[in-house]
């Protein structure tokens, strides 16, 4: 008996291993199911090159105040969870301050770290995982970063998403020590050990309790299409037979999303964690919006989710209030 316990604790401090049941955040039964956005506000860079540290570009942040419009119309506050290169220039930051100021958004953290100070790492494919790097550099970072974010919009970031979902073992401890209480970085279901990444093909998509005070929100995921009912094959997904559908416009359908959102609430989900990245807002600078067109289809996976929402009740939620609710819950 005494080896499960300890393993179940070790899981508790590490988001690079599924929780133990025990960990599970249980909401409120009488709570209406809620959904949040957290977009990725980062540098523009090339997808299909080498990481590069002087690729630090950020003039697709200037599209937010439209984009941000456009949630707001739908009632929705998203969470930008800004990395090095958004929170060190002054025009992105003049730009995320504004809507900030105007209660209109919620400014988080996310970490790439070949564009984070200090630079002691040699670029690469393996270190553009945060977790891959040793524990002191890791905290290093993040410390830089989220000082960076205090000095910018004067309020010290609580949410954190790792660039590239890279969480290691040390991450949770890091994350706890700096303050942070909502982490967002687990990609449920998906795999990254091919590209040097973390393993989360048996993450959970419900929340839990990480460490003391620090809580995780997985990204919304569904498993959709026959095969299903078979954990085993999660990880192997057969278009038709086993669809693993992640909720955000960048690469899914949006039939695939309203299915898999239907799924997930008919499995009892109560809270919905969305996602893109801000470079998507401009053609070109993403593989899922090339041109205008898939701007166009961008916009309409939007319209077409938050239709799908209100039919059944859905309603947005804050970053700041998940922060509280599942403080409250744990």
């Amino acid at each position: 008996m005494e080896p499960t316990i300890r393993a179940s604790r070790e899981c508790h401090a590490r988001l690079d291993l599924p929780p133990p049941p025990e960990a599970r955040i249980q909401l409120p039964a009488d709570m209406p199911p809620r959904f949040a956005i957290f977009a990725d506000a980062e540098e523009e860079f090339d997808w299909s090159g080498p990481f590069r540290r002087e690729a630090t570009a950020v003039t697709a942040i200037a599209a937010l105040p439209e984009a941000n419009a456009r949630f707001a119309a739908a009632r929705v506050a998203p969470t930008y969870l800004v990395d090095w290169p958004v929170a060190d220039t002054p025009a992105s930051i003049a730009v995320l301050a504004g809507m900030f100021a105007d209660g209109a958004c919620e400014i988080g953290t996310q970490l790439h770290p070949w564009v984070n100070p200090p630079f002691e790492e040699d670029v690469s494919a393996h270190a553009s995982y945060l977790g891959n790097l040793p524990a002191a550099l890791q905290r290093a970072k993040l410390v830089a970063l989220t000082e960076r974010i205090e000095r910018a919009f004067g309020m010290r970031p609580t949410v954190y998403r790792a660039g590239r979902y890279g969480v290691g073992t040390e991450t949770a401890t890091i994350l706890a020590e700096s303050g942070y209480r909502l982490d967002a970085s687990v990609r449920a279901l998906f795999d990254y050990r091919h590209q040097g990444g973390p393993d989360f093909s048996r993450h959970p998509v419900w929340p839990w309790r990480v460490a003391p005070g620090l809580s995780e929100l997985p990204l919304s995921v569904a498993l959709t299409g026959p095969l299903r009912r078979f954990p085993g094959l999660r990880a192997t997904p057969l278009r038709g037979l086993l669809n693993r559908v992640p909720l955000t416009p960048e690469g899914v359908p949006l039939g695939d999303a309203r299915e898999a959102i239907r799924r997930l609430l008919g499995e009892g989900h109560k809270l919905f964690s969305l996602s893109f990245h801000t470079p998507s807002l401009v053609p070109g600078h993403t593989p899922y919006v090339r041109d205008a067109a898939g701007l166009r289809t961008f916009w309409a996976w939007w319209d077409g989710v938050f239709g799908v929402f209100a039919r059944d009740g859905v309603t947005a939620i804050r970053a700041s209030e998940i922060v509280a609710l599942l403080g409250e819950a744990a």
